[in-house]
């Protein structure tokens, strides 16, 4: 595959720098890894050929390459981060452990945990590698490995902190873990590099909510990687969050990896960037093992979503369902890739996708593709994809009804958007999206202004 490679220098120098910050080097198989990760980015360079790249046909990272962004982390904000901003901003419960990262970096000020004995470890990743990194050792960029692409790299090349969540054996964690990385506002554009890592046990279960949000309207860069690991019968419930800011670039990378009767359900709501990119792909690499991965995204103005999900069927009796839902406003463009893979010996695989997306433009444009590749001969395997605007006969039933224009369309969005956000198991998270959804949905200039 064609690359074209261009060297940055400012990453380079703020790697140089890291590796070279006694404070923040770590244990020396973390330098060895960084070292590892910045040479395969320096190699590969950003994904900007047009040709003879498939992942990134129909998205162009030329505008993100070109930029220059700073490191976050030696930059001081423009303001101090309030508390009741984070209130109001996130699905924030005092009965949950709240980890904040500002900037990529932990604040034990802004986060809460309840104190008890709870029995697991959700923590900051630089303060666990400091003291017992062993864990973290044999799982960290083992599922999102540097060669894939220059995003894994690049974020890998600056790990200095991040999440750690680890749930031993047997153990149910009763407590929602929520991790919210927040980037604050900046005279400079900057770049941050969360980290995700959660491990559970046999038998262990958990609930864990990623959000990623910013008070800054203006130009940042989020490179985010989240390794999550299940063994066999552990179960998690997965939310995540992408609600940045109108003028921010988020490439977010997400490997699942699944043993033998563990369970994955994972929602995704995406909404604000102006160029964002979730990666995501589990394997099923056990009999028994199964995922759920739903996604909504709302876009506006001039925003580009580009979700690529793609499921691993490495064993047989492995079950899988794929469901995402797009509304388009305004002249956004979404790019949908759902590859459901089945491999020779995975008979008895059980697989359905389906990409359904609302238009509320005749300027809004989707791309979607959908694809199967079975090499098993005894499976059970669908696909579907749709576009279209709103059903005028809906419409017109609820106008009779006595209903405005605005309050109608909002009404026949909001229902088809509810169906993924009603898949949230947390209320409070549930009705945090329905109120965020509601009120994102266009008003009545947009909706039908600019319809066909």
């Amino acid at each position: 595959m064609t690359q074209t490679v261009t060297r940055f220098g400012n990453y380079l120098a703020d790697f140089q720098a890291l590796q070279q910050d006694s404070a923040a080097a770590g244990p020396a198989w973390l330098r060895g890894l960084r070292d590892r990760a910045w040479s395969r980015f320096d190699a590969l360079g950003f994904p900007t050929a047009r040709r003879g790249n498939e992942k990134w046909k129909y998205t162009n990272v030329a505008p993100l390459a070109k930029s220059s962004f700073a490191y976050s982390r030696d930059l001081a904000p423009d303001g101090v981060l309030e508390p009741g901003w984070l209130s109001n901003a996130a699905p924030r419960e005092k009965n949950w452990i709240n980890l904040v990262f500002v900037d990529g970096g932990y604040s034990r000020e802004l986060s809460t945990d309840p104190g008890a004995a709870l029995g697991y470890r959700a923590a900051s990743l630089a303060e666990v590698m400091g003291h017992d990194g062993r864990a973290v050792e044999q799982h960290l960029a083992s599922h999102a490995p540097i060669d894939e692409d220059a995003f894994t790299a690049l974020n890998t090349a600056f790990i200095r902190d991040g999440a750690f969540v680890h749930i031993p054996d047997g153990c149910a964690a009763e407590l929602p873990i929520h991790l919210l990385f927040v980037t604050t506002g900046r005279a400079q554009p900057g770049v941050t590099f969360p980290r995700t890592l959660v491990v559970l046990g046999r038998h262990a279960s958990a609930t864990v909510v990623e959000s990623y949000f910013s008070p800054n309207l203006g130009h940042y860069f989020t490179d985010a990687v989240t390794e999550i690991v299940l063994a066999e019968g552990a179960e998690v419930d997965h939310y995540r969050l992408l609600l940045e800011s109108p003028g921010s670039f988020h490439v977010g990378t997400s490997r699942v990896h699944q043993s033998g009767e563990s369970s994955l359900f994972s929602a995704t709501f995406e909404t604000g960037a102006a160029m964002l990119r979730n990666d995501f792909k589990v394997l099923l690499d056990g009999p028994g093992s199964r995922c759920t991965l739903n996604g909504l995204y709302l876009t506006s103005d001039n925003q580009h979503v580009d979700n690529l999900i793609s499921i691993d069927h490495a064993k047989p009796h492995t079950t899988s369902r794929l469901s995402y839902k797009g509304i388009l406003d305004g002249k956004s463009r979404a790019v949908f890739g759902g590859e459901v893979l089945v491999r020779k010996d995975a008979q008895k695989t059980d697989a359905h996708q389906t990409d359904r997306n609302l238009l509320l433009s005749k300027d809004a444009e989707v791309d979607s593709k959908p694809s199967l590749l079975i090499y098993a001969d005894d499976v059970k395997c669908g696909h579907g994809a749709t576009a279209g605007h709103i059903d005028e006969t809906a419409l017109f039933y609820l106008r009779s009804r006595g209903l405005d224009l605005e309050t109608a369309g909002r009404m026949l969005v909001h229902a088809f958007a509810g169906e993924i956000i009603e898949t949230v198991k947390l209320q409070p998270l549930q009705d945090f999206l329905n109120r965020l959804f509601l009120n994102a949905i266009p008003p009545k200039s947009l909706l039908f202004g600019g319809g066909p």
